[in-house]
């Protein structure tokens, strides 16, 4: 198999443009497009759905995606090692992400690990749990950074407890105390991020089998606090993703206290990957010690 005709291939999926795929990989449009046709005369049956939209893959395609990736995987790793052995000079790393650590603590670890390894390219992935789940099912990442779940198939580095809270507007009668039980919020409308399926704040509702309707989903955090300052309702969230976007929000703790364990899920195959490792020694060092007072 051509692995340089497999990346292309991977990405034309994954951008869902071949103009994209161009952009990428400095081809002209009609040179992927060749390229594809040679790739798929090399496995000996059409891969790809050619639309007006954009390609899709074909029901054979599907059954061989996992082994492109599984073989793509294996030669960046090949790949890595080699230039571990060169000082770490070149290679790819590609991290799945909650949003709310992409923006809040991964900014810093990425400037510091690029500063000393300026050959990595890092393709950052985010999403919901369930996102970067796949992401990594599906090789696309070859770590994620996510809450613990007990259904987690990965190695786990644990990096810090983040307390789960109830945004809300400051004119709310429930923002004049000092914490609200989940039973306080079980008749009020809420609003759910991740259009109702946020595997944290589901795990909180279901520990004490609180069931609650709403009107309002959103897929992210972010629009739902827009909707939590127009007074649509209250949010259950963690509390990383709210730094610096609160505005016109008041954020409760609960009583007794909740949190979600931030950390690091690491395919078992990737754990000797040098760029995989230099990158958890980098996120530890950062995210782990305490933030200075100032």
């Amino acid at each position: 198999m051509d692995l340089t005709r497999a990346k292309v291939f991977l990405y034309v999926l994954d951008s869902g443009s071949m103009s994209k795929a161009a952009l990428a990989f400095d081809y002209t449009p009609s040179g992927i497009s060749h390229m594809m046709t040679a790739f798929e005369d090399e496995v000996g049956f059409p891969l790809l759905i050619r639309t007006k939209t954009g390609v899709t893959p074909t029901p054979n395609a599907l059954k061989l995606i996992p082994i492109i990736r599984a073989q793509c995987s294996w030669d960046e790793r090949f790949c890595e090692t080699v230039s571990e052995i060169s000082g770490l000079t070149q290679g790819t790393l590609r991290i799945g992400s909650y949003s709310s650590i992409a923006s809040q603590w991964l900014p810093e670890v990425i400037a510091a690990f690029h500063k000393d390894y300026p050959g990595i390219h890092i393709d950052l992935l985010e999403g919901v749990w369930q996102e970067v789940d796949n992401y990594l099912r599906e090789r696309k990442a070859d770590i994620g950074f996510m809450s613990y779940q007990p259904s987690i198939k990965y190695q786990w580095i644990p990096l810090k407890n983040d307390p789960m809270v109830v945004a809300m507007p400051p004119s709310h009668p429930l923002a004049q105390r000092d914490a609200v039980r989940l039973a306080d919020i079980q008749k009020e409308p809420l609003i759910m991020p991740a259009f109702g399926s946020d595997i944290d704040v589901l795990n909180l509702l279901k520990e004490e089998n609180i069931k609650v309707e709403y009107q309002f989903s959103t897929l992210q955090n972010y629009s739902a606090m827009g909707m939590v300052e127009r007074g649509l309702g209250l949010l259950i969230t963690n509390e990383l993703i709210t730094k610096g976007r609160t505005g016109n929000i008041k954020l409760m703790p609960f009583d007794p206290p909740r949190s979600i364990n931030l950390g690091i899920a690491v395919p078992f195959e990737n754990r000797l990957t040098p760029a995989v490792e230099k990158f958890i020694a980098y996120a530890k060092k950062i995210i782990q010690e305490p933030q200075e007072v100032v």
